[in-house]
């Protein structure tokens, strides 16, 4: 067994040093720098192309579903309260054409090995709606016989019957939010959750067969302070999930409106947050749970902890995955598919993305067609992000470049980062140390070619750390 699975000892005194805003890169280039220029018929003739280069190759298949029941002031994703049926009925009969629009432009040998919806709250669906698009998406395509299934869901509003739908339709992976069990934070980011719900929805998803089942954590929220949270962690712990992902929470009233009901000042001061990260780190390594970066936990026989340990780790929109390199196509408003050279967002509202499906058209409103560089920045950002190392030799044959001269800056501005002991700039190899793998961000940003343009509006990222 790997050193990977021993407990994490965290200095805030690095992390200090390196927090500030940077991509989390689910994709490079990253979402700011999507463009109207490209556009559905540039999708078509890109998936044409990889249908050809790629043969049989499995697909990804991501589904947004944007509806929730209750505003959670934390959140930062694209979604709506709406408890109008026919509302969700309505997008859940386009979701269905959109993919009768693709589905004559995929291979039929291409079968569906992984399978995402998110949101939104994906279990706001009543269980016939869950059942409705799940079989849709089976009469359309194809699925592999080991294809990954999962789904994000919220105890606060579910039955058995929904999980018992959930798995009717092959879902055999689920993760679910918490994000902390304390009753007054609760109430500040108006998530009511009872510690008592979210066991029983483990205890359905484990009694129901799913293989995994993943809780959402977050440090940051208001009146958080490093002991509530270490109480929180003792019932989650208890409770033993296959996986956890502790996010960093983002307070951008700027950007998302509804933030501003959560006050600056209930917020725990930044060093209490880094005490909070250290905590979270320290605990669910020492309990055996092994850190794959970028908030993300397993347990030592999980699939993705495997995959880290054998180099093949990859990340998406969906976050870390095991299924490397697959096309994703996205579903649903706002969502992103991604392709062998190019990533394109559907259109963010519900009439624009009714009105173009009624023309007959792919939703798409945006995108980016990746160049040479791109694409190569891609593959050395991906493998940092995923493994932690870096062959130079590899990147070398397979895009015929001098790895040092071609990378000669990022090379130098890495080397503070060997000098604190984050990563072993080698003759042949770059290495990210256990320290370094809580700032993999910082590192990747070393090799981000668009974060030194010039533009007249920077992108908001979130912090590092």
């Amino acid at each position: 067994m790997t050193s990977l699975k021993t407990k994490i000892d965290v200095d805030i005194e690095l992390l200090k040093k390196y927090d500030q805003p940077g991509p989390r890169y689910t994709s490079y280039p990253t979402a700011p720098y999507f463009h109207e220029g490209v556009g559905a018929a540039d999708f078509l003739e890109h998936i044409r192309r990889d249908d050809r280069e790629k043969g049989d190759e499995g697909l990804s298949f991501y589904f947004h579903i944007p509806f929730c029941d209750t505003l959670c002031y934390f959140c930062g994703c694209n979604m709506m309260v709406t408890r109008n049926r026919e509302k969700i009925a309505h997008y859940l009969g386009y979701l269905i054409k959109e993919m009768e629009l693709m589905r004559p432009h995929i291979n039929p040998a291409r079968k569906i090995k992984q399978l995402h919806w998110g949101g939104g709250t994906p279990t706001h669906l009543k269980p016939d709606e869950i059942r409705r698009l799940g079989f849709a998406i089976r009469d359309l395509f194809g699925f592999a016989d080991d294809a990954e299934l999962s789904v994000e869901i919220d105890p606060r509003e579910l039955t058995k019957e929904h999980m018992q739908a959930l798995r009717d339709v092959g879902f055999n992976r689920c993760s679910m939010g918490v994000q902390d069990f304390n009753p007054e934070i609760q109430k500040a980011v108006n998530r009511i959750q009872p510690e008592s719900i979210t066991r029983q929805t483990v205890d359905w998803a484990r009694e129901l067969g799913f293989h995994s089942v993943n809780i959402d954590l977050m440090y940051g929220l208001p009146f958080q302070t490093v002991e509530s949270f270490d109480e929180t962690l003792d019932k989650v712990l208890d409770i033993d999930p296959d996986r956890l992902a502790v996010f960093n929470y983002a307070h951008l009233p700027q950007i998302f409106k509804h933030q501003r009901l959560i006050k600056a000042e209930w917020l725990p001061r930044p060093e209490q947050k880094l005490e909070i990260l250290k905590l979270t780190i320290e605990k669910l390594t020492e309990s055996r749970y092994v850190y794959i970066g970028m908030d993300h936990f397993a347990k030592p026989d999980d699939e993705l902890t495997i995959a880290m340990n054998q180099g093949t780790l990859y990340r998406n929109f969906q976050g870390y995955s095991t299924h490397a390199g697959l096309n994703v196509l996205a579903f649903g408003i706002t969502s992103i598919s991604m392709l062998s050279d190019m990533y394109v967002q559907n259109v963010k509202k519900l009439n624009d993305y009714y009105e173009r499906i009624d023309r007959g058209e792919l939703p798409v409103f945006r995108g980016v067609i990746l160049n040479k560089d791109d694409i190569l920045r891609r593959e050395v950002i991906t493998e940092l992000m995923c493994n932690f190392r870096l062959k130079k030799e590899k990147i070398e044959e397979k895009y015929g470049i001098d790895f040092d001269a071609y990378f000669a800056e990022a090379l130098r501005k890495l080397q503070p980062f060997q000098d604190d002991g984050l990563i072993f700039l080698q003759p042949d190899e770059l290495k990210v140390t256990t320290a370094g793998r809580l700032l993999i961000r910082n590192i990747a940003m070393q090799f981000d070619a668009y974060l030194e343009r010039k533009t007249d509006k920077k992108p908001q990222f979130s912090r590092t750390v």
